[in-house]
């Protein structure tokens, strides 16, 4: 990189965008150094230094954590730690991910910390899972966080142990084939140890998001902050060997400039020697994202599509609140399976307005597709997941609309094996005016659902359990055989059927059953998986209660 701290042999460069100054200095444990300034408002130097040494920036006597800080060992608020790029690599055969079947984690949830996460490794080669995410692990206010309040985007959680710990786990995933996609958040930053801004014009002037300033991508000075941004694309991908990066919520990354950044993020990947896959999270239902440049688009490799979860989520559970009041009915299933977006230029009632585009003949790999995720989940009021809320045997029923459907499956945490244990909203900021701000906000947002975010308890309420249902978890490791097997590709040539019973979808030789009542199903074939023994071992017959997936016997 040509920011940050950089180790070139006996001393490190430290270079840092502050056109805010007229001069700066540095200290370097206890010693201080004048920066030369350059052109563009960048200050830099050389200092005799090595990997463990801290620093900081003087501002007023303070000193101030580095913009492009790699590690923060004592938090947001204390000094920077200079960190070697350099790591024992054991990945060279790595050919990257193949056949994506997602795992989204929280680290701190998961496993409590990176390492815990890489004894796991195992278990999720098992499962069969090719590539897990990481919700954000970008240095954070305190030990817990979902990541979204993030502050320094190069700095690696030092909860969660730090960049070597994220290098060991990215290597372990490797060894045994599983890829590792990073959750960045480029639409904002977090309220607590932001000091970005006395660095320079970091943020806009013109934009806002309900999480933070946004970043400054079109207005003036704004070439360098979108080198910023860039820069930390290629970090994660480059330094820690990333596989993916998925960015979150593009609809609220605002830029007005002739090239997007979003397409300048893609444009960056697509020159860079090492690969990786970008991700976008947007609620736009807008194709453009990744629809190739001549089209218009900005190219990116996938985009999460949210409408086949409402759907499945309002027809399981009967919930119509908020945007499930646009959702309910078993055709909108249908419909998302068929043509991605069920609202593709059509009007929602939910939003007042005619929503999204049609993806026309986009293939499936463009979309990662789920029953759960962190968001999903999360922000409900009560945390609870799915099995929670329509019990084991419908919730058995629902992989079979999302892992064998012909987009990217992603699976939440827990899912797979039936855990109970809610997905909750924690924090642990140390500024009381935040703290005062985020508890009024909750308690007013959420009334007699209120809980404490800033607890441990919250927290602890959220980690996985671990307590194992067998028979789900075999039937999810079944179908993500298949999906990888031969029902690997991404084709959207599928034929769909519905009536008040279920649901049928045929993908090639397979017909896919979601039978809650009662149905006739026409087609011929025999089983080969199915959620109980109330499916009948060959089609055509009626089948009730269960899902199933035959095989089309000629």
């Amino acid at each position: 990189m040509d920011i940050g701290a950089n180790l070139e042999e006996n001393e490190v460069k430290f270079r840092v965008w502050a056109p805010f100054l007229k001069s700066l200095k540095i200290k370097v444990n206890d010693r201080e150094f004048d920066l030369e300034e350059e052109e563009k408002g960048y200050f830099s130097t050389y200092v005799k230094a090595k990997e463990g040494d801290r620093y900081g920036y003087l501002f007023n006597g303070n000193e101030i954590p580095d913009p492009v800080s790699r590690f923060q060992p004592e938090g947001v608020h204390k000094k920077s730690e200079i960190v070697s790029p350099n790591f024992n690599w054991e990945d060279k055969n790595w050919k990257g991910i193949e056949m994506p079947i997602i795992y989204e984690m929280h680290v701190g949830a998961f496993g409590n910390d990176f390492y815990g996460v890489a004894k796991k490794i195992p278990y999720l080669r098992e499962l069969g899972i090719t590539a897990i995410e990481l919700m954000p692990v970008s240095q954070f206010a305190g030990n817990r966080n979902w990541g979204y309040d993030g502050v320094m985007l190069y700095a690696v959680q030092n909860s969660y142990g730090g960049p070597k710990g994220l290098k060991y786990l990215v290597n372990e995933a490797h060894k045994n084939g599983i890829g590792v996609i990073i959750d960045v958040v480029y639409n904002h930053i977090g309220p607590e140890g932001n000091y970005l801004g006395l660095f320079g014009p970091y943020f806009s002037s013109r934009y806002k998001t309900p999480w933070g300033p946004i970043f400054n991508f079109d207005e003036s000075w704004s070439d360098e902050v979108r080198h910023y941004v860039i820069q930390n694309v290629l970090y994660w991908i480059n330094e820690y060997h990333a596989d993916g990066l998925r960015l979150d919520a593009v609809h609220s990354i605002y830029d007005m400039s002739p090239k997007h950044i979003l397409r300048e993020i893609m444009e960056t990947v697509e020159k860079n020697e090492r690969k990786a896959i970008i991700i976008a999270e947007s609620d736009l239902n807008d194709p453009r994202i990744i629809l190739p440049p001549v089209k218009c688009g900005y190219g990116l490799d996938a985009q999460w599509s949210d409408d086949l979860h409402h759907a499945i989520h309002a027809f399981f559970t009967g919930e119509r609140d908020s945007y499930y009041e646009d959702f309910g009915e078993i055709e909108k299933i249908a419909k998302a399976l068929k043509d991605v977006f069920v609202y593709d230029g059509v009007y929602s009632k939910f939003r007042k307005k005619t929503h999204g585009f049609p993806v026309g003949n986009l293939p499936g790999n463009k979309f990662v597709v789920y029953c759960q995720n962190h968001d999903q989940v999360g922000n409900r009021l009560d945390g609870k997941r799915i099995i929670s809320l329509v019990g084991k045997e419908k919730a058995k029923m629902l992989p079979f609309l999302y892992l064998l459907s012909p987009y990217i499956p992603m699976l939440f945490m827990g899912e797979e094996y039936g855990e109970e244990n809610p997905f909750l909203f924690f924090t642990d900021f140390s500024d009381a005016e935040i703290i005062k701000g985020l508890r009024e906000g909750r308690k007013k947002e959420m009334g007699k659902y209120y809980y404490e975010p800033q607890s441990e308890e919250t927290f602890n309420r959220s980690k996985l359990s671990w307590k194992i249902d067998e028979e789900l978890l075999g039937l999810y490791k079944a179908l993500i055989s298949l999906r990888k097997g031969e029902m690997r590709g991404f084709s959207r040539d599928i034929e769909v059927k519905t009536n008040q019973g279920g649901i049928i979808y045929t993908r090639g030789r397979y017909i896919i059953v979601i039978a809650l009542q009662k149905m006739k199903v026409e087609y011929k074939g025999e089983l080969i998986i199915s959620t109980n023994s109330k499916c009948p071992q060959k089609i055509p017959a009626e089948v009730e209660g269960c899902a199933a997936v035959y095989k089309y016997n000629e």
